[in-house]
């Protein structure tokens, strides 16, 4: 018997798929297409095993789609612009570019090594310039189309990297990849429209049905759409107004204070004579200014001096530049009902400023309501102490407040959104330069078409401060395109989210160096149909690139008679993989290779003898030591073993924990597999083909079992339930490895039950199933080439039931009986079943309950 030699077939095949142009494709109008695709990875140097999993779930569906003759794009590419790079040229003493096309060329053979189904042909790099002189042609369409825009403007700034972040970018107050506090600062800075597209991006999301809720909730609140009253107030005693946004004008009879921004226009021209508030403008805007962060600060403010009038009561109200007013919603000013709003009853109580109820429980009966610790914020409630707003609910009472002020002129209806315009500038070098140059006479002017790509300078260094392209002394400096006099480069490259933003529609044609991609391939392969990737990108770069789609066809590089711009039309938001973490007796980190275990069963460190404790079972991560190699678990198992493991234990959308012992288990069942095929090649290679018609008892049974895993694995792989099949073709694997192979039937059953094992394996485990096929099976065409296995529905439906023969209520047997035996058939049969004579013996039966295709109960004593 043979030894199956994973890392030998596992080669032999990824060479034979290369060579032959296996996954090569192209359009092919006769065929149904399929776009599966997974987010494309940073090339940070190394895969981690939630690339493995990511992947593995896209190439199976790829690889079955293929089977079931659609013609099917499968790429892969780099996201490769980004800081990463530029602290790794300072690190190393290297350039971004030369770091980043070496740890491309080693994770490319990663994935090689992993047997995926990619047509290479396709590959990108979003730091090539030939990929980036498309979307700088872009930005000059966007600037010409009015989606593009300059402006000075208070941005994320984030200390650590020296750059801004977009509003998408801050999380929790702090930078999304450094971790530091971001701070607010005002800057010139380019921005794309995304805003000008709220309604249709709010609209959209309806329609992909095939998103998680989750993901479309997320995008849905992010959008913020909103729909209230913008209230004008007049200063008092000055020719300034404060306009303020609220969703609750049914509460402006309990408003006692303005709140400003700190970042307000009111605010800023007051501090420059006010030391006092500009210190405490400064403070704000380096703290944390999340709504998590806002919610949970202490309240403070500083009072202008300045008052303005109620519109309807007559009282003068102060104005306070209040720390927890953003101005990254509505006009960065609110009136505060301490009564009815935390953070305003928190101010309020502070600053020792009125609080007047004015809405209160539905059942409560009186109108002496008051509040206590807290604000009373139910918004099932009914208004008191409002004049012409008492006794209605807050519904009703909207809608009355809304068209008095309409009617008084003292407000409008408006509709806002939490979504910003999309700030694109950033202040680094290893990004895509902004195709802007500035002339004196002329401003901003957008590069000729025929010069781009405009590209980075090679000669750069990083050891100064702030912007390197800023900083070099010659590359910046050019001519400008409309007078052709002294002009000056913008410095800025783009947000990296840029590039992500397009890079499915790069795939379609990415050879084509004339246009980002040819409207005609466009139309035949969009929308993706799968798209895979984490849920951390449920905002930032799903919300972009839907964006940009939609702007896209706007400009005319979509064709507008396509049924959807939606880009991605199902999303699979795959769950991390965990792992045990280990620390030593001094609180640190251990890997899992250097532990061992002792007799005692206790564990220590294998080099310091250190006591070593088991910890929670976390996400994979470095910095807690608990990261399994890729390359480590293909060399000692195999990629298949690696491909079945990520996705045999748990849903796609859930953590899955690596185990050793989970991984080993992987390991032997596909050389048991390999075995149950080797061992019986004789039979499998030359028995002849069966009547199935002929078949009875276990032979049937096992036969109809194999049609229907085929049937099941074909219903739930399009839904990415991998771990049920594989729990089935484990199922069906121990029905034929019991089957005793003494005549042509069982022999021939045993033979379509392997070929379908090894068929239904092949997209999740595809070089030992690829071997299997040629070798064993004496197959010529590769499995990958193989239409998909067909099941006969004929089988799919049992002729037989078990039925359970009770006696006095409790099973004492079960019979296999045909599905349409009558009732007195089936009581014979009972009652004839030796187990029950012996069950009965000197009993009188008393009475016999027949339920068809369920139980026989007798009833004795």
């Amino acid at each position: 018997m043979s030894r199956h030699n994973f890392n030998e077939v596992e080669k032999k095949w990824q060479s034979k798929w290369e060579s032959e142009h296996t996954f090569k494709v192209e359009v092919d109008q006769a065929k149904p297409k399929s776009y599966v695709l997974e987010m494309l990875p940073y090339p940070s140097g190394k895969l981690h095993m939630g690339h493995v999993r990511n992947y593995t779930l896209g190439d199976v569906l790829s690889r079955y789609k293929k089977q079931k003759g659609f013609n099917v794009m499968h790429p892969m590419g780099w996201d490769s612009f980004g800081l990463p790079a530029e602290n790794a040229a300072m690190q190393h003493d290297t350039h971004p570019g030369k770091w980043t096309y070496e740890n491309i060329d080693f994770m490319r053979q990663q994935i090689k090594s992993l047997g995926m189904s990619y047509d290479w042909d396709r590959e990108i790099a979003t730091c090539h310039p030939k990929y980036f002189k498309h979307e700088q042609q872009m930005f000059i369409d966007f600037l010409k189309k009015g989606l593009a825009y300059r402006k000075e403007s208070l941005v994320n700034w984030d200390p650590v990297e020296n750059t801004v972040l977009a509003n998408e970018q801050v999380v929790d107050g702090k930078g999304w990849r450094s971790g530091a506090v971001v701070e607010l600062k005002k800057l010139n800075q380019w921005f794309l429209k995304i805003t000008d597209y709220s309604e249709e991006l709010i609209a959209g999301l309806k329609e992909i049905t095939d998103w998680p809720e989750k993901v479309r909730t997320m995008q849905n609140n992010w959008i913020g759409k909103s729909q209230g009253m913008t209230i004008v107030f007049p200063v008092d005693n000055s020719d300034q107004v404060v306009e303020i946004f609220t969703t609750r004008p049914d509460t402006f009879f309990g408003a006692s204070f303005i709140g400003i921004s700190p970042n307000h226009a009111i605010a800023l021209d007051l501090a420059k004579d006010n030391k006092d508030l500009a210190k405490f403008i400064e403070e704000c805007n380096q703290t944390d200014t999340s709504e998590e962060a806002v919610a949970k600060a202490e309240k403070k403010g500083v009072d202008t001096g300045l008052r303005v009038k109620h519109h309807i009561t007559g009282d003068l109200l102060p104005i306070y530049v209040a720390n927890f007013v953003l101005m990254g919603y509505g006009t960065g000013a609110v009136y505060g009902v301490p009564a009815h709003d935390q953070r305003d009853f928190e101010f309020a109580t502070k600053y020792k400023l009125p609080i007047i109820e004015v809405v209160k429980p539905l059942d409560y009966k009186g109108d002496d309501f008051k509040i206590n610790d807290e604000a009373y914020t139910t918004y099932e409630s009914v208004h008191f102490n409002s004049q012409f707003l008492n006794g209605l609910t807050v519904v009703e009472a909207k809608e009355k407040m809304m068209t008095y002020m309409e009617e008084h002129k003292i407000g409008r209806r408006e509709t806002n959104y939490r979504l910003h315009d999309w700030g694109v500038s950033r202040q680094r070098y290893w990004g895509c330069p902004v195709p802007i140059v500035y002339c004196d006479e002329h401003g901003a002017v957008p590069v000729n078409s025929s010069d781009l790509p405009i590209t980075l300078p090679d000669d750069v260094e990083f050891k100064s401060a702030g912007n390197p392209l800023e900083n070099h002394p010659t590359w910046k400096h050019t001519t400008c395109p409309t007078c052709g006099k002294p002009a000056i480069r913008e410095t800025d490259t783009f947000d990296t989210f840029f590039e992500s933003s397009w890079y499915f529609l790069r795939y379609l044609d990415p050879r084509n160096e004339e246009q980002a991609f040819a409207q005609d391939k466009a139309k035949y392969w969009m929308n993706v149909d799968h798209y895979i990737g984490g849920v951390e990108h449920a905002v930032m770069h799903l919300l972009y690139a839907r964006f940009f789609n939609l702007a896209l066809r706007d400009c005319g590089y979509l064709d507008s008679s396509m049924e959807s711009f939606e880009p991605f039309k199902a999303l699979l938001t795959q769950g991390m993989i965990c792992h045990e973490t280990y620390k030593d007796e001094d609180g640190n980190w251990v890997f899992p290779d250097d532990v061992i275990k002792l007799n005692d069963g206790t564990y220590q460190h294998a080099k310091t003898r250190k006591k070593v404790t088991i910890g929670r079972v976390e996400k994979m991560s470095k910095s807690k030591k608990n990261v399994v190699d890729p390359d480590f678990i293909i060399r000692s198992y195999g990629a298949d073993t690696a491909r079945m493991f990520v996705v045999s234990d748990s849903p796609p959308d859930r953590d899955l924990e690596w185990t050793e012992s989970g991984a080993d288990g992987c390991w032997r069942f596909l050389n048991r597999v390999w075995r149950m095929v080797e061992e019986k090649s004789d039979i499998i290679q030359n028995i002849a083909d069966q009547d199935s018609a002929s078949f009875t008892g276990e032979t049937k049974k096992i036969y109809s079992l194999i049609h229907k895993t085929i049937f099941a694995v074909e219903e739930e792989l399009p839904q990415f339930q991998y771990n049920k099949i594989i729990a089935r073709i484990r199922e069906l694997t121990n029905s034929l490895s019991s089957m005793s192979l003494d005549d042509d039937h069982s022999q021939y059953v045993y033979k379509f039950g392997m070929e379908a094992v090894t068929r239904l394996l092949n997209p999740i485990t595809p070089h030992i199933t690829e071997e299997i096929w040629e070798v064993l099976f004496k197959k010529k065409t590769q499995l990958s080439q193989t239409p998909w296995i067909e099941y006969d529905k004929n089988f799919l439906v049992d002729d037989t039931v078990t039925i359970a023969i009770q006696v006095n209520g409790k099973v004492r047997n079960t019979l296999e009986v045909p599905k349409d035996i009558s009732k007195e058939d089936l009581e014979k049969i009972a009652l004839d079943d030796e187990k029950i004579k012996n069950n009965i013996a000197g009993k009188t039966i008393r009475k016999v309950i027949v339920v068809p295709a369920r139980i026989v109960n007798i009833v004795a004593n």
